[in-house]
């Protein structure tokens, strides 16, 4: 008989909706002091690397050999491609059209999980979805389109979220394919300090670290680590861990909410009728997806497994 949800765990999902959500909005406020590569490589390898040293003193199992491989090529995927594209086109687009944009994620899941050895084919209904989502995109991003044509930052933007979905879908799909003796937070931790750590190749080739760095993206970037990289994940493991699946995809709802209400809040990010209509198109895609998958398999999408649960 499943465990039944306590308080805490419905405060975890509260945490996670929230934080995530509050995450763009960081990462845009870290981009005033620090470039996007070597935004990702501080953050995860200080967030990955606590979180590693909490569980060597707690006794818990650290992947090695094999599996320690495989994991840090799924952390590089997940969290250096998809965060990293995340990060540069946050320098081109606003933090809240980034987050939408970004819920294109669990199409990718469903489209690439059924061309994988033992993955599930979509169903007509989980199709419909995919398409309605899809539209909802393109009804979003048509007028800027049109505006500033093929190379506009709106495009380009949302080229580089769709790269980093691919990426985030890939390092999931093949994390659930890994034997693991490690728990899911560790395996995270073991992905956050392979991505940090990949991440100051590029960076170091492309990108110049100022001279001096202003208080407010320092800060920025400290509240990455702590609430985004370390209460954000753990929260959502406990959560994954306690409550249904349907309930717990809530979420992945409320995350661009936050994040195009704290653009507008912060940044004055333009987010009129169109952008309204948009989400909610994309909204009604995703939980088509969502109760077709749940409703045809009786389980849930892979993208709310525990070892897909890259940090926002």
């Amino acid at each position: 008989m499943p465990e039944r949800p306590n308080r805490l765990a419905y405060l975890a999902l509260a945490s996670v909706s929230f934080f995530w959500g509050t995450t763009y909005l960081g990462i845009r406020i870290s981009l005033e002091g620090l470039p996007p590569f070597y935004l990702i490589a501080i953050r995860y390898v200080i967030s990955g690397g606590l979180l590693l040293v909490g569980a060597a003193l707690s006794g818990m199992t650290i992947p090695r050999g094999r599996e320690l491989w495989l994991t840090s090529v799924c952390g590089v995927l997940c969290i250096a491609l998809g965060n990293g594209c995340l990060a540069v086109s946050e320098t081109m687009i606003p933090s809240g059209t980034a987050a939408l944009f970004y819920t294109t994620t669990p199409f990718w899941m469903v489209g690439i999980d059924a061309l994988l050895p033992r993955g599930k084919r979509p169903l007509r209904n989980t199709i419909y979805g995919l398409l309605l989502g899809l539209f909802g995109v393109i009804y979003l991003i048509y007028p800027d389109f049109i505006r500033e044509g093929l190379g506009g930052k709106t495009l380009i933007g949302f080229l580089l979220l769709q790269l980093g979905a691919l990426g985030w879908v890939f390092g999931a799909l093949l994390q659930k394919r890994i034997p693991s003796q490690a728990t899911p937070m560790i395996s995270g931790a073991v992905q956050q300090v392979a991505a940090g750590l990949f991440m100051f190749a590029p960076a170091s080739l492309f990108e110049r670290l100022p001279h001096s760095i202003a208080a407010r993206p320092i800060y920025a970037v400290l509240y990455l680590v702590v609430f985004g990289s370390i209460v954000g994940y753990s929260a959502f493991i406990y959560s994954v861990a306690k409550l249904p699946v349907a309930l717990m995809s809530i979420y992945t709802f409320v995350n661009p909410i936050v994040a195009v209400f704290l653009g507008w809040l912060f940044f004055r990010e333009p987010f009129g009728t169109r952008g309204v209509i948009a989400m909610g198109i994309i909204f009604v895609g995703i939980a088509v997806v969502r109760w077709s998958e749940s409703r045809g398999h009786k389980q849930s999408l892979p993208v709310l497994d525990t070892e897909a649960a890259g940090v926002s």
